[in-house]
């Protein structure tokens, strides 16, 4: 594999080429993934206005509006890499409220949120039906290696070193749960795009050579 430099502005507008060349009548599922470090919101957000100048309706959603409630997450303690790398994201709930309804002869009616953590409850969002050839923008981390059901997923890689300075220190626990991602799923191969940040001004796409 070999980095391109890109400035942050060309990798969007690449991006939004690439999500605007499917067939207008099919929703995209669109996922951004990459570690907090990473900020994944980021780029998921920098999508959507190019996106619906492009004729395109998109509705956003976070993976942090669908986690557990607090006492499945922190059972066994607040601070476990295993247990928050298995188990805090409510991927049955993301399938079933998001991801599930743009499958082709599905309702095309989603949640924007489910589950707010900082308050443990839930949201009580109201559906929102996304337009034939809309997309859906999901930004989270560790999404791959879970089976669901993406067209198109960007991960936001950051060597160790740099995922390790960038993450805040009550975060560092996290860490050995991005390393086992990293084993496990292997996710510059998994993913469809892979934008290398380890300094978010100078981002470089990672082709395969």
């Amino acid at each position: 594999m070999r980095a391109r430099a890109i400035t942050p502005g060309r990798a969007v507008e690449e991006l939004c080429g690439r999500i605007a060349e499917a067939p207008r009548e099919a929703w995209q599922r669109v996922a951004v993934d990459g570690a907090p470090a990473a900020e994944p919101w980021g780029l998921a957000d920098a999508l959507v206005g190019p996106l619906r100048a492009a004729g395109r309706d998109v509705v956003r959603v976070s993976a942090r509006d669908f986690l557990r409630p607090a006492s499945l997450r922190y059972e066994f303690g607040r601070e476990d890499p295993d247990v928050y790398y298995d188990q805090w994201l409510d991927v049955g709930g993301l399938v079933r409220e998001v991801l599930g309804p743009l499958e082709p002869g599905g309702s095309g009616k989603v949640l924007p949120s489910l589950w707010d953590s900082e308050l443990d409850r839930a949201t009580r969002a109201r559906y929102t039906a996304v337009q034939p050839g809309g997309v859906v923008l999901l930004d989270g981390s560790l999404l791959m290696g879970r089976g669901l059901p993406f067209d198109l997923v960007v991960h936001l890689t950051m060597s160790p070193g740099a995922l390790t300075r960038r993450t805040p220190e009550q975060l560092a626990w996290t860490l050995p749960a991005f390393a086992r991602y990293e084993r496990e799923v292997g996710p510059l191969r998994a993913a469809d795009v892979v934008l290398k940040v380890d300094d978010p001004r100078h981002p470089a796409l990672v082709e395969s050579v």
